[in-house]
């Protein structure tokens, strides 16, 4: 394997697997249309919009980490704060079908394990750690700032591990499976570092200047006590 990077070509999976990845990534995200419809609002739907273009803009960006390794940054944890898990994974995923259709990034057989990696389980993994790490850090920029770069870098480790099930069960060559997922985790924590500090600039950023506009800290405030006056 002469690159080892998150956007698999066709045939490097074969296609059963391949077939039930897609069929998977189908179902989980009509599933997130369903969902989606109760947070989309009059302020989700425009920061949707500019989530996807920011993702789009940031994983066209392909860069050398070691000799003959590459990746580019995924962008699960900045959708799911900005703009919530089920709206974030659909916006990953059309980048994704986007990237796949009209540059050839990532091949057409296995959008689904593509989807699966970096849309469902990147998104999954970084809703999970941003939900509990906002229950112990302040809800301020700068807590919120720490939650992103901590979250980014376990979700784009984790989401690089979905290539290594995927390439345990159907993988066309012969390669130590051991050797793919240390590979794979090594230059992925390094993608999640640098895709952290930007998710955390940006997320600091809107958080200061509009704060009512970031779903994660509408989502996780907690309801304002009530004091319950005791007759005398």
């Amino acid at each position: 394997m002469d690159t080892v990077a998150m956007h698999i070509a066709n045939g490097i999976v074969d296609g059963p697997v391949s077939a039930l990845f897609a069929v998977f990534a189908a179902v989980a995200l009509a599933f997130c249309v369903y969902k989606a419809r109760a947070d989309l609002d009059e302020r989700l739907a425009p920061m949707a919009g500019l989530v996807a273009a920011f993702i789009f803009a940031v994983q066209m960006l392909n860069f050398q980490v070691l000799p003959g390794v590459s990746g580019h940054l995924l962008g699960g944890t900045l959708a799911v704060i900005l703009a919530g898990p089920w709206v974030g994974a659909l916006c990953v995923s059309t980048v994704l079908i986007v990237q796949c259709l009209l540059f050839a990034d990532g091949g057409l057989t296995a959008i689904g394990l593509n989807i699966t990696n970096m849309a469902l389980i990147g998104t999954a993994a970084g809703y999970l750690l941003v939900a509990g790490l906002l229950r112990v850090l302040p809800k301020t920029p700068a807590g919120l700032g720490a939650t992103a770069l901590i979250a980014s870098i376990i979700s784009v480790t984790v989401a690089s591990q979905g290539f290594v099930l995927e390439y345990a069960l159907g993988g066309t060559t012969e390669l130590s499976i051991p050797t793919i997922s240390a590979t794979m985790a090594g230059v992925h924590v390094l993608i999640g570092i640098g895709e952290g500090l930007i998710a955390a600039t940006t997320v600091a950023t809107v958080a200061k200047v509009r704060p009512d506009l970031v779903y994660a800290l509408r989502r996780f405030r907690k309801p304002a006590a009530v004091e319950i006056g005791v007759p005398a």
